[in-house]
């Protein structure tokens, strides 16, 4: 007989362990070189849309199907929808590992960058970036954040995920608080709030806005990649879903928005808004810590404090995007945790190496996992609960406060008729755009 299924310990365990899925190295990291990107103020107001429009009730769906077959993505979808339906839980494990292979090297940077804040960083941060994004220094640092990933998820749900939610998620809060505090005595950084905090008409309406918009709220909440199946199967029928979502997706753009209170500020303040309004995925690698070094002692205190910040976004992201490999290898081979966590980890960090190479192809799988495949996995995922799972009101209702209990049927009618039209438009864009990316 297999060993039952682990549970998280207590509420605020599975809380913690999803928000620190949710706010990982995508709100601090590739949330503000997404806003740069996309004009400012005009994606933060549609990624606030998509997480409250789209995300919460596609965050609800997920724990729906998690909590009632207490299976990983392959089974539960088995179990939910029938064998049919399967192809879809395989992508939501091939997704989370092929964002992790590249999210374990930006990973990597962010602990190198950490490391020179203590020594001083370069005056010339072009090339130091250069040094660190590419070759047998990034191969390194990959090698290294895996090695921590795999070390959390080899221990387990309760003595692993879940105690190490307790420490990091609110280090990282207090982090970046009292960074986004002191970014706002900076002389000259009022221009950095209002292109972040202005929006233009014009680019709300721009459809490459929106769906930027779009996937990096889907990718940044951990929705339509199996993420939130596998920590919902591990908790009990007591747990509040639809509450659970609300509170983890607004704790997620929480973060993100205080991310970005803190570095269009600092960039705008020191005069490098140029750089970052043609942002890429290092841009802030180079920029930020170039304003630091110019700060003198006072910039190394807040260099280490930003990039330590990023390191324990990395690390909270990286632990659930490889527990859903792990779970269901557990569960589809009826093999130990420490067995699917070498397995799957050593893959990744396999995989890993390319990007590690490369940061041209760690864009490429950006565009392709981080945006195309978490987009069609919400798709996918919206038409299992809302047209083909029995009875989804019925989980949904189990453990809901009477509030709750109301207003699920108006959480099963956004999930069956008003996500999939959305987000198979957004499917078109982010298809159309992939495919320019990778064929001209």
């Amino acid at each position: 007989m297999s060993a039952p299924r682990e549970l998280f310990g207590s509420r605020l365990g599975f809380i913690l362990a999803a928000a620190g899925s949710a706010i990982g190295l995508g709100n601090i990291w590739r949330f503000p070189y997404q806003v740069a990107d996309g004009g400012g103020a005009a994606f933060v107001v549609l990624y606030l849309l998509m997480t409250v429009l789209i995300g919460i009730p596609m965050m609800a769906a997920e724990f729906v199907v998690g909590r009632r077959t207490r299976s990983s993505p392959i089974g539960a979808l088995r179990a939910a929808a029938g064998t049919a339906w399967v192809p879809l839980g395989f992508l939501f494990v091939v997704t989370p590992l092929l964002i992790l292979a590249y999210f374990s090297v930006v990973s990597g940077w962010t602990l190198r960058y950490t490391l020179d804040a203590l020594v001083g960083f370069s005056p010339a941060p072009a090339e130091r970036y250069a040094e660190v994004a590419g070759g047998w220094p990034a191969i390194q640092n990959h090698l290294i954040m895996m090695a921590i990933t795999i070390a959390v998820v080899m221990v387990g749900v309760r003595k692993g995920i879940e105690r190490a939610a307790f420490v990091l998620m609110p280090t990282l809060a207090l982090l970046l608080i009292g960074l986004a505090v002191w970014a706002f005595t900076l002389e000259g950084s009022g221009p950095g709030y209002s292109f972040y905090l202005t929006p233009s008409i014009e680019d709300l309406f721009d459809p490459t806005v929106i769906k930027q918009a779009a996937s990096q709220a889907f990718l940044s909440l951990s929705v339509g990649m199996g993420i939130m199946i596998t920590y919902a199967s591990y908790i009990s029928k007591r747990e509040n879903l639809g509450r659970e979502a609300i509170v983890v997706s607004l704790s997620d753009f929480s973060i993100a928005f205080i991310g970005g209170l803190v570095v269009f500020p600092v960039i705008f303040a020191l005069g490098l808004s140029e750089e970052v309004q043609g942002a890429t995925l290092g841009a802030l690698f180079i920029s930020l810590p170039a304003a630091f070094a110019e700060m003198g002692t006072l910039g190394r205190v807040v260099g280490f404090s930003f990039f330590l910040a990023l390191v324990i976004a990395a690390l909270t992201s990286s632990v659930s995007l490889l527990e859903v490999g792990v779970a269901s290898i557990m569960d589809e081979f009826a093999v130990s945790r420490r067995t699917a966590a070498l397995t799957a980890g050593l893959a990744v960090a396999a995989i890993g190496v390319i990007p590690a190479m490369s940061p041209n192809s760690l864009a490429v799988l950006d565009k392709v996992a981080g945006e195309f495949l978490v987009v069609a996995g919400v798709l996918g995922m919206s038409l299992v609960v809302g047209w083909v799972m029995k009875d989804p009101l019925s989980e949904l209702r189990e453990g809901a406060s009477p509030l709750f209990r109301r207003i699920a049927p108006g959480a099963i009618f956004t999930i069956r008729y008003i996500v999939p039209p959305l987000v198979a438009v957004v499917v078109w864009f982010s298809l159309r755009d992939t495919f320019v990316l990778l064929f001209g």
